[in-house]
Order: C-alpha cells, then structure tokens, then sequence
C-alpha cells in the first residue's frame, strides 16, 4: 500500500510554506533543504525550498522563510531585493529569517548581537516572527579568485562549521510560530 501525506488546514485546504533562499557557494541551499524536510515531518505542512532568483511571488503561500548568506556584514543583494520586492505581500504573512555565517562558528551573546544587526535592513521591511542564526562553510575552493584572496588574507577558517542539531531543531519549532 503507498503512502499519501495529507497537508491540510481548517476547511480542507494545505499549508504550504515558502522557504526562499540565497546562495554563493551552495550550502545555503542544502541548509534550506534540511530545513524544509525537517518542517515537513514535524508539521505536515507543504514546503517548497527555491532560490529567490526563481521565486515569482509568494500568493498561495500561508508562510515565508528567507534565508541568505552574509558577504560583507550584509545580505546577499538578491536576498535584499526579493524581500523589497515583495515587501507588501510578506507583510500579510507570517515570515521568519534565517542566515548562516561564520561569525556564528561561537555561539555567543555578542556573536549573537552581531549577526542579527545584519538582517536590519530587511528587518525594516519586514517584521519576522522567527530569527534563526547558525554557523555556515567556508570553503574556498568555491569563492571567486579575489574573495579567496581576501578571505585567505583574513585569515578566516575553512572548513563547514554547521551546526545541524541547532538547524534542525530550530526548523523543527519554527512552524509552530508561522501557523
């Protein structure tokens, strides 16, 4: 016998939830994955994981996450301007933001406060309901030639800091606040 899931809501209809992301090097997108995956099992909701750049608009989605990685303390711009664009539909709806980086390698208060001054300007497009803030990749092997430079100059660690328990368990209660 096969197995259906049934998304559904008051009056029959299903949830489904939006998670828009951003991404240079690609562990964005495997991040936004896991997330959708994990809200899928927990809730039983719809979720479809696309980059922003394919996202058209959000009607028929009862709920946003976006997600973007951080170059230079800010959001990637196209992260930026799919929340502008669709500023006025996200306002209708419940939104959380999410954001990996590698200031968040330590997990501490002032780490913290840091990385959530990044989402600011979006912020102030769009109230979220949920904040996720997690460590990200650093690989180098997949920045253009200058930014590698840069990054090496720095001195900032390589290596894939994610901290998948913490991912999983905030996309496993984020739904609870979307809905």
């Amino acid at each position: 016998m096969n197995s259906i899931t049934i998304y559904t809501r008051k009056g029959g209809r299903e949830i489904k939830i939006l998670v828009a992301y951003a991404t240079k090097a690609g562990s964005t997108a495997e991040v936004a994955a896991e997330i959708g995956r994990v809200i899928e099992s927990k809730s039983g909701y719809k979720v479809d994981a696309h980059p922003v750049g394919k996202v058209k608009d959000v009607d028929g989605y009862d709920a946003v996450i976006i997600r973007s990685a951080i170059r230079a303390g800010k959001w990637l711009p196209e992260a930026t301007k799919f929340v502008e664009k669709h500023r006025d539909a996200l306002s209708q709806l419940p939104v959380a933001f999410f954001t990996v980086c590698l200031a968040m390698m330590e997990d501490t208060e002032e780490n913290r406060r840091k990385v959530a001054a990044y989402l600011d300007p979006v912020r102030d497009l769009v109230q979220p309901v949920d904040v996720g803030l997690f460590a990200g990749v650093m690989d180098y092997s997949n920045l253009p030639f200058i930014l590698r430079l840069m990054m090496k100059a720095m001195k900032s660690p390589e290596g894939d800091f994610r901290d998948w328990e913490a991912i999983r368990a905030w996309a496993g209660q984020v739904h609870t606040g979307l809905m």
